[in-house]
């Protein structure tokens, strides 16, 4: 699920696209970030939706293999358990599950072969054996099989690393979210009645996260000159033309929440932006950020600028 660090770097990503982009039209860019939160989302549903479409193709291989012209005794008795699959059917059944489907217009008929090759590569595998073998199944044991799937195949198979890629360009910065989401399906599907299974929530905090997300992205477009101001004065041996625009950016984000985010600790904010510096800017970026931020924090106190209320929040 997406957490506070995710949305920062939602916004981060946004707000570099507004920065280097001529047209400063906030509202446009506001959308842009919401869209950024919702393809999570879509990219969660494309994946539920490729353990169906594995489904399918086995009663399609079963199919090719009894027309051969001379089909075994094996090929005649294909087994079609995975399309009955309880889990499948659970997820088939959701409301939530459907309405996304609907939504993202979801199909894999552009590449067939995504299927075939995660089918071909399962019914090799003992673990499938294993599965069609079962007299009894639960959609425990029914999970157990798409888990399979989900973590041997889908997640270790470069082609649909490509075509993720392809389709979604944060699928890279998304992708432990998205394994995160799926986790979390496998665990709210315990029931074979697909109305008391839920689909993980993106932000099961919304209501709060929300706000704060554009909060943050208007603060740090509104009071750029201002923020701007104060690291131009800790940074006055440093060529302004070489500090990376994601380090600038970082630091005002920062500097925002420091003054207008009364209920986060002065110490997440601090620890929050150097850690997504370290994953998105330059090597020595983290110290660096960290350096200047100290230099500026200090000067917010001493101006009485730093207000934070709430139990424990009060230095």
């Amino acid at each position: 699920m997406l957490n506070r660090r995710h949305l920062r770097v939602k916004a981060l990503q946004v707000l570099y696209s507004y920065q280097q982009s001529e047209s400063k039209e906030v509202k446009t860019f506001e959308k842009a970030l919401l869209q950024n939160v919702d393809k999570v989302y879509e990219m969660y549903i494309w994946l539920l939706s490729l353990f169906v479409e594995v489904a399918d193709f086995s009663i399609i291989d079963a199919q090719e293999r009894a027309n051969k012209h001379l089909p075994s005794e094996d090929d005649l008795n294909a087994s079609n358990k995975l399309q009955d699959n309880l889990f499948i059917k659970a997820l088939q059944h959701n409301l939530e599950y459907a309405a996304g489907v609907k939504k993202y217009k979801i199909s894999w008929d552009f590449d067939p072969e995504i299927s075939k090759s995660i089918f071909i590569a399962l019914k090799s595998s003992p673990e499938y054996t294993e599965f069609v073998n079962l007299s009894d199944h639960t959609i425990k044991t029914d999970k157990d099989i798409i888990k399979f799937i989900f973590k041997k195949l889908i997640l270790k198979s470069p082609g649909i690393e490509q075509v993720f890629e392809e389709k979604f360009i944060n699928w890279s910065v998304d992708k432990d979210v998205l394994q995160a989401l799926v986790a979390k399906t496998f665990k709210n599907f315990s029931s074979e009645n697909p109305i008391d299974n839920k689909l993980a929530q993106t932000c099961p905090n919304w209501d709060e996260d929300q706000p704060f997300l554009i909060n943050l992205f208007n603060k740090v477009i509104a009071f750029e000159s201002e923020y701007q101001e104060l690291i131009s004065q800790k940074t006055k041996n440093w060529d302004a033309d070489r500090i990376a625009l994601m380090d600038t950016l970082l630091m005002r984000m920062a500097i925002v929440e420091l003054v207008h985010f009364s209920s986060i600790p002065v110490k997440v904010t601090m620890n929050e932006y150097i850690e997504i510096a370290k994953e998105f800017s330059t090597p020595k970026s983290n110290s660096f950020i960290n350096g200047i931020l100290d230099k500026i924090l200090a000067d917010l106190k001493s101006k009485g600028a730093i207000r934070k209320i709430g139990r424990g929040l009060i230095e």
